[in-house]
């Protein structure tokens, strides 16, 4: 590692155009390829999966999203001459525009037979709705021709009169404010860099180390998505969680630098040694966070496996920005890293080490002094935010959650309004017939489904046949997201369809969004206590080689369970609960995004380990030099926890700041993830895992001699000792034992 900071140094403007020439390069490519993206949560193997390949089968020339334009008018009825000459022309413009493959108007003669759903008047006859079906997949459409179809119907907008369009291309004209909250984030990141270094130079350090790296990362993954299948969120996702990274690694990395030229080392001196120490742990900590990611593979599931790529990417580069990048930037702003107070110091009196004093040194005594207190009013604290994640309900949130003033929450609470809640999540029942007998048990089972419990009878049925494949539409009483909604369809799964098959070669099977949802939720929610097992053993088997310790790993692991179950405790209080969603933007309540979970886990698992890492090495550094339990705790605590709550502050103002992106999904992340560093670094460890250590004592580091002598040897990051250039009387070990 000092190698490469040394070579990064000599040839830093090389470096420097390189990674700048990298980043427009890939900047580049990504703008002239295009975005990619998915919004496929299908898994294969799934009932639903099954419908949907037989759909594509029969109506393989309908690959076009449908998407509806909804109006309403409490003034008149959409029946009166008025309303239907306005929009029956605002529908036939819509028509004619490119990227349409057709319009379903429902004051067309026959249209309302025409379509598998209700008929598309409302029966107190204030609204109506019409279907709009792209010539595309939402995946393939460009955003611009989606943009002319709302220009024009909200054209047809009047004083008595309402217009709303809803659907996934719709969504695509959503006004984000994406680019907003990565400004803001990085805007408090900066604030408290400066306020850590004093120095203006130093401050832009991490941030331009972070943004270069992310950067790329971001355009890399938008190429990504023409190779494999990517979801839409993944690049606001790698953005979040590789400025919240990239950040704080640089933070370590300039910590130690700075450090170092205190003691007095030259600036090449100091930054080969902050490569090779903190640099080193940079690695450790990073590879840690790609491997938790990227365990994700292991689930099998298509649309994680590109999640899990593009976030491990995003890290990847910005840990390699960290270790090259950064020491070429090291050396050209020379001792400017240092304040002007510190340079000024260091000339006229030479190299000061630096003692663990003020509000660190004291809190540390504090913890020592009360470490049963304060371990109660931890746990209590973690134990009361754990409370609502007991009432945790997985599904996927549908546009009833967009924020209140959005067209398609708008159109969405239309249609519910004016059809029941069920219209916004109809159920497919695709069934594959092979004989005479088979197409009477379906018109028997479409008489059946009429007459089922939570299915509205007078806007479901009306088969449509193409060749083998018959399609029933059913729509539901309740909302997509309801519980009663999961309900009706186990029971059509298991109950209604099944007989409908017996004594028959007839085959159905439930699709549409809706079950496609409640099917991928339910495969992840089977998945989870298997990945979960794994990431929290990959931790304790990497703390155990490092620590040589069984206590150590067992604590992180209490841990690192403790901060996401209270994150997601938070999560389900504001989401699900609704507690304060809708002043935040943020829509009303609604179900937890299934695979929340899993992404949650894997990177936490790698954020929580950077702190352990840096709270426990210097602890167990001090334990390996004195056999003193108290005073390792005490030591580690101080000199640790000043840049540990520094790095949680950027991370959590980063994360938090993207609650302002206007996207649900990124906006549960960045809470989420934005809760568990908080805890992490201000609950867990600095006051909990310190105070658990003070009251074990050595029982801390005990480990079997038999498991020790098996175990490889790793050294995560050096003692400051070992550097040849910082002598033995400015070494803090010895300044503190004379003490």
């Amino acid at each position: 590692m000092a190698a490469l900071a040394r070579w990064c140094i000599r040839r830093r403007l090389a470096v420097i155009v390189l990674w700048l020439a990298a980043l427009a390069g890939v900047s580049t490519a990504a703008t002239l390829a295009g975005a990619a993206y998915s919004q496929n949560y299908s898994v294969p193997g799934t009932e639903s999966e099954k419908a949907a390949a037989l759909l594509h089968k029969a109506f393989s020339g309908k690959t076009g999203g449908t998407d509806t334009i909804v109006w309403h008018t409490t003034a008149t009825t959409v029946r009166a001459a008025s309303v239907e000459q306005r929009m029956t022309g605002a529908l036939d413009e819509v028509a004619k525009l490119p990227g349409i493959a057709g319009v379903v108007n429902p004051y067309t003669a026959g249209a309302a037979d025409a379509s598998n759903s209700a008929a598309q008047i409302s029966r107190d006859g204030r609204t109506a709705y019409a279907t709009v079906t792209f010539d595309t997949s939402t995946d393939h459409l460009n955003a611009g021709e989606v943009a002319r179809v709302v220009k024009v119907a909200k054209a047809a907008s009047a004083d008595d009169l309402q217009v709303e369009l809803g659907g996934d291309d719709i969504k695509l004209t959503e006004h984000s404010t994406g680019d907003l909250s990565e400004i803001l984030g990085v805007a408090v990141a900066a604030v408290v860099l400066l306020l850590a270094f004093g120095s203006v130079a130093a401050m832009f350090l991490p941030i331009v180390t972070a943004v270069v790296g992310v950067g790329t990362g971001y355009m890399a993954i938008q190429l990504l998505g023409h190779l494999m299948t990517v979801a839409d969120f993944a690049p606001m996702l790698g953005t979040l969680i590789g400025l919240g990274v990239g950040i704080d690694y640089a933070l370590f990395i300039v910590t130690r630098h700075r450090r170092s030229l205190r003691r007095g080392l030259s600036v090449q001196q100091a930054a080969e040694w902050a490569v090779a120490t903190s640099g080193r742990a940079v690695v450790f900590a990073g590879g840690t966070v790609c491997v938790a990611v990227l365990g994700m593979l292991a689930l099998g599931l298509t649309f994680l496996n590109g999640v899990a790529i593009a976030a491990s990417l995003t890290v990847l580069l910005t840990v390699a920005a960290s270790v090259t990048l950064l020491p070429a930037l090291l050396g050209v702003i020379g001792e400017r890293a240092l304040s002007k107070r510190d340079r000024r110091q260091l000339a006229e009196h030479g190299p000061i080490p630096e003692l663990p004093t003020g509000p660190a040194a004291r809190w540390s005594a504090f913890v020592e002094r009360h470490p049963k207190l304060l371990a109660g009013i931890a746990a209590a604290v973690m134990l009361v935010l754990v409370v609502p994640t007991l009432s945790l309900r997985l599904g996927t949130s549908d546009q009833g959650n967009d924020p209140a003033t959005s067209t398609t929450r708008k159109a969405y609470d239309l249609l519910a309004e004016g059809f029941g809640p069920g219209v916004n999540g109809p159920l497919q029942i695709v069934a594959q017939t092979s004989n005479a007998a088979d197409r009477v048990a379906v018109d028997r089972l479409t008489d059946t489904l009429r007459s089922t419990p939570g299915v509205a009878p007078a806007t479901s049925g009306n088969p449509q046949s193409v060749g083998d494949i018959e399609v029933i539409t059913v729509i539901p009483t309740s909302s997509p997201q309801s519980r009663a909604t999961s309900d009706l369809i186990d029971h059509l799964r298991h109950d209604v369809i099944p007989r409908a098959e017996q004594h028959t070669s007839l085959r159905v099977y439930i699709g549409g969004e809706t079950a496609g949802y409640g099917d991928f939720a339910a495969v992840l929610i089977g998945k989870l206590p298997f990945f979960g097992g794994v990431v929290i053993a990959l931790g304790g088997v990497l703390l155990l080689v490092a620590f040589r310790s069984l206590g150590i790993p067992l604590k992180a692991a209490l841990m690192n369970m403790a901060a996401v179950a209270s994150s997601f405790g938070v999560v389900v209080a504001i989401f699900q609960w609704g507690w304060g969603s809708e002043l935040m933007g943020l829509g009303r309540a609604g179900p937890i995004e299934p695979f929340l979970p899993v992404i949650m886990l894997s990177v936490l698992f790698g954020l929580s380990m950077d702190y352990q890492v840096f709270l426990v090495s210097r602890m167990y550094e001090e334990w390996l030099a004195t056999r003193d339990n108290r005073r390792a705790v005490r030591i580690g605590l101080a000199e640790t926890s000043r840049v540990i709550n520094s790095a949680a502050v950027i991370m959590i103002s980063v994360f938090l700041a993207f609650v302002l992106s206007g996207d649900r999904t990124i906006a549960m992340f960045g809470i989420g993830l934005a809760t568990a560093v908080a805890l992490d670094a201000f609950v867990l460890r600095t006051l909990l895992v310190p105070a658990l250590m003070h009251l074990l004592g050595a029982a801390n580091w005990w480990l079997p001699a038999w498991l020790d002598r098996r175990l490889p040897r790793i050294g995560i990051e050096p003692p400051e000792d070992l550097h040849p250039a910082v002598t033995a009387e400015f070494d803090v070990r010895s300044e503190l034992s004379g003490r």
